[in-house]
């Protein structure tokens, strides 16, 4: 998508930010160790090496980011974000284990819950320098609200970009799939209320801050029907296509007993490969697997706290990567990844994928916060509007501080923030509004967010138990 003409009026408002050291993750991997960026409404009117032009009007403000790393805000491409109420449980489960035992609980959720949910791991995430979140919401039992809105609701009110994964599940314990009965809809139900929720709430323009994908939840939730029939919806609504895939060695073996062939292979039969679609995990992925991958342009979310919480094991990605795969970064639901923060992904990605085959070649830090940014645009279809600082792109950015105690000392500042502690933020901006400053939510309370959670978490428990 073409970007609309920056507007060019002396009206319009203008956010300088000064004396920063940037990391464009542009194509060319631009840096400056001094520069600054120019903020004209929601885009980035310009950026450079030293100061700004001189003479701009209508500038309502000025930040002097000494001692700042500026990148653009990190891209979240997996989450669930109801699970922020279920944390801490099944904590020694692997996947399998782990569905079996929280379906029962998650299937008693409520609108109430999932909105209060949705702020907690909202504003965990954009606190951290999160300012494109998605949802894949899977769990709708009956008589349960509008569970959709209320998640699009939290994300508006947060001021965070947004994309929400419309999910559904119609296999159940009685057709051989994992979750009881009474939490999955019918075929028909979750294709009409699919349609519903895109019609409603997906904007399609240059600088959408809702959008909805098609989402079925997995192979083992969801009948082949559904798959098919998800993706011609999907096509036929044009908007972008999610689910879980090769998450685990018993996914792998599930799919070969059920459908006789593999993961990727039975993706490719129902029109689940193309670059409208994107996958979360993808650990077990052989060398066929990958290529398909990249002949189709299809996406992966790479999980790393969430597959070594799960034990699931460590994906391919430097494989992915060099193969040409889109790949970006997922906190996964906080039912498997407690801290819910994507910033601390940079660093586990890097990390993790060392241990591997590849060894210390596997990820540097560039290519860390390229997943984490450019890489998690590209996954969501909006590498055209964010995930890079480029002018006329929208002013979705972060200033990390890398003068405290925790970074002073590391000469590079892409490598203090991968590498190092997590860094705080002084600043984030989306479609160039603040929406974090000094570590804190500016549109949201944070101390009313952390009891409204516990409450919930306390009273699905209680529903659950009675149950």
């Amino acid at each position: 998508m073409a970007a609309p003409a920056t507007p060019d009026s002396g009206a319009v408002e203008r956010i300088v930010i000064e004396n920063a050291a940037i990391a464009t993750v542009d194509a060319q991997d631009t840096e400056y160790a001094s520069g600054h960026i120019v903020v004209a409404g929601n885009r980035i009117e310009s950026i450079g090496a030293g100061k700004a032009p001189e003479g701009l009007a209508n500038v309502v403000r000025r930040v002097d980011a000494t001692g700042h790393l500026v990148t653009p805000g990190l891209i979240n491409t997996h989450h669930h974000f109801y699970q922020w109420i279920t944390r801490g449980l099944a904590t020694d489960h692997n996947l399998f284990n782990w569905l079996v035992a929280l379906y029962p609980t998650w299937a008693r959720i409520d609108e109430q819950m999932t909105y209060a949910a949705a702020q907690g791991s909202l504003g965990m995430m954009a606190r951290g320098g999160v300012t494109t979140a998605m949802d894949h919401h899977y769990v709708f039992p009956k008589g349960s609200g509008d569970l959709s809105g209320s998640i699009i609701r939290a994300a508006s009110e947060m001021g965070v970009r947004f994309t929400l994964a419309r999910g559904s599940m119609d296999r159940s314990e009685k057709d051989g799939g994992l979750p009881p009965d009474f939490a999955v809809e019918t075929l028909e139900g979750a294709l009409a209320a699919t349609e519903e929720t895109v019609k409603k709430h997906h904007d399609a323009s240059f600088d959408a801050m809702t959008q909805v994908a098609v989402a079925p939840c997995s192979p083992f939730s969801v009948s082949t029907e559904l798959m098919k029939q998800g993706a011609e919806l999907a096509r036929r609504l044009g908007v972008r296509l999610h689910t879980h895939g090769s998450e685990t060695v018993e996914e792998e073996k599930f799919c070969h007993e059920l459908f006789g062939m593999g993961p990727t292979d039975y993706f490719e039969s129902t029109g689940w490969l193309g670059e409208d679609v994107w996958m979360a995990h993808c650990v077990h992925m052989n060398d066929s697997d990958i290529a398909a991958f990249a002949r189709t342009g299809t996406g992966v979310a790479h999980c790393p706290s969430s597959n070594a919480r799960l034990a699931a094991g460590i994906a391919r990605v430097p494989d992915m990567l060099k193969a040409g795969v889109p790949v970006g970064l997922g906190v996964d639901g906080t039912a498997s990844n407690e801290s819910g923060e994507l910033h601390t992904e940079l660093r586990n990605a890097l990390l993790i994928n060392r241990l591997g085959a590849h060894k210390e070649a596997a990820l540097n830090a560039r290519q860390a916060l390229r997943l984490g940014t450019y890489g998690g645009a590209q996954v969501l279809g909006r590498a055209t509007q964010i995930g890079s600082l480029e002018a006329g792109k929208l002013a979705d950015l972060v200033l990390w501080k890398i003068d405290g105690i925790g970074h002073a000392s590391i000469a590079d500042p892409v490598t203090a923030i991968v590498f190092g502690a997590a860094a705080p933020v002084t600043l984030s901006l989306v479609n160039g509004r603040p929406v974090v400053e000094h570590g804190r939510l500016l549109h949201a309370d944070e101390d009313a967010i952390a009891r409204s959670t516990r409450d919930e978490a306390q009273r699905l428990a209680r529903i659950a138990a009675e149950s």
